[in-house]
């Protein structure tokens, strides 16, 4: 049996006047029952406390016009970046993406994590899908089957942790395996086959590899596919995250918070920078060298994609991962010197620029026969983790908290009639 209070009870735990307690209620911060009495109102008690818990967090918030949002998931610091606690370098190096998400979501070990796209949610993503124009890009597709697994999923609207975790394990699984495999776009409305050249249980990033490109599955390749994915996996507050967490601030489902993230990440100040790294290395190994590439980029007032970071004062440290796992792969070597020209050539113009970790994807991409919008689709499926664990925590929270003020500089009223 749940334990009731009564509105002074409440107004005690809360530390506020009882008028304060049916305020809660009306903006649907509390719940409330009729004492059986028909004297006034009771109120769950585990709810009081957890808005108790709330409310002393905010006091202690950042100061009033500060952006600032409280979370126990990433700390960045200059030259390394940590995962609850955990290094997170070290972390991704040593444990599959599953493994790394887990952790970010729980933080608790999770040996032998492996996520299943169940089939109702993998059909109509892989139908939604289908239907697409031919020249649709891979956040087109990965938005699209987010939204069509949503819509077969009855119980999204359930935000307890363990509903919400489950959502997770199957939606991140579903958007992979709803992209066409790679050299092959099924015709428009048809319906797509549900074979996989790789087996169910593989780990997730074989099944990505062969939605990225055409080559056969390279282990130590796909292995370097899987650290990428769990260094990506979150990154603090970056424009996607953040849209995710207001998302997560008005109790939208998860689907709903990854879409607001996938949203966000197709600017092209935020997701295209990996798309753009690519095409430089490709230029710098037709062009023989990264000299004139780099010379036609500051020539139109372009920054060299893939080099600097605003959080970081030296090398991006996932940058630092992907090259050391990159120079034991032969294919890579020829992309991975043309990466190493680009941070040269700018060094010698005495630009202290170092590489970041879209140059070090873009390395992959190239060596591996992907395209170029390939590092877009590693980053979205990557940090999907990352979103939901913020939408855990923001469930959290004290819902519409994200609800800044506007400053009006129209007309002042009165105005006449159009």
């Amino acid at each position: 049996m749940e334990e009731r209070l009564s509105t002074r009870e409440a107004a005690e735990l809360l530390g506020v006047k009882p008028a304060t307690v049916y305020a809660y209620v009306s903006r649907g911060l509390l719940g409330s029952r009729r004492d059986p009495s028909g004297r006034g109102s009771t109120f769950d008690a585990a709810e009081v406390v957890a808005l108790a818990r709330r409310n002393r967090r905010e006091a202690a918030a950042a100061p009033a016009g500060e952006l600032s949002v409280r979370t126990a998931l990433t700390l960045i610091e200059p030259d390394r970046y940590w995962y609850r606690g955990v290094d997170a370098v070290a972390l991704a190096t040593t444990r599959p993406y599953e493994e790394v998400a887990e952790w970010l979501w729980t933080g608790r070990p999770a040996p032998g994590a492996h996520f299943t796209a169940p089939p109702e949610l993998l059909t109509a993503a892989r139908r939604a899908v289908a239907a697409l124009p031919e020249h649709s890009g891979p956040l087109d597709r990965l938005r699209v089957a987010v939204a069509a697994a949503a819509a077969a999923d009855p119980l999204r609207f359930d935000l307890s942790e363990p509903a919400v975790l489950g959502s997770a394990r199957n939606l991140i699984p579903t958007m992979v395996e709803a992209l066409p495999m790679a050299g092959a776009q099924p015709p428009v409305g048809a319906r797509p086959t549900a074979a996989e050249p790789v087996g169910p249980r593989e780990p997730l990033a074989r099944h990505l590899w062969v939605r990225l490109t055409a080559r056969p599955v390279d282990p130590a390749a796909a292995g370097i596919l899987d650290l990428a994915l769990a260094l990506l996996v979150d990154h603090d507050l970056a424009a996607s995250t953040l849209a995710v967490r207001v998302a997560a601030s008005a109790h939208a489902h998860p689907y709903a918070a990854v879409s607001a993230g996938l949203g966000a990440l197709e600017g092209p100040l935020h997701g295209a920078a990996g798309r753009l790294a690519h095409r430089m290395l490709v230029e710098v190994l037709e062009r023989g060298g990264a000299a004139p590439v780099v010379a036609d980029h500051l020539r139109a007032g372009r920054r060299v994609p893939g080099l600097g970071h605003r959080l970081y004062g030296g090398e991006d440290p996932r940058a630092g991962a992907l090259f050391a796992r990159l120079a034991g792969l032969d294919a890579a070597a020829p992309a991975l010197a043309a990466a190493r020209d680009v941070v040269a050539v700018t060094a010698r113009q005495g630009r202290s620029l170092h590489a970041n970790v879209d140059l070090a994807l873009a390395v992959l991409t190239v060596s591996c026969g992907m395209p170029a919008e390939a590092g877009e689709t590693v980053f979205a499926v990557a940090r999907t983790a990352g979103w939901i664990a913020h939408a855990l925590e923001e469930y959290q929270e004290r819902p519409l908290r994200m609800r800044p003020t506007g400053h009006y500089t129209g007309a002042r009223p009165p105005q006449p009639l159009p």
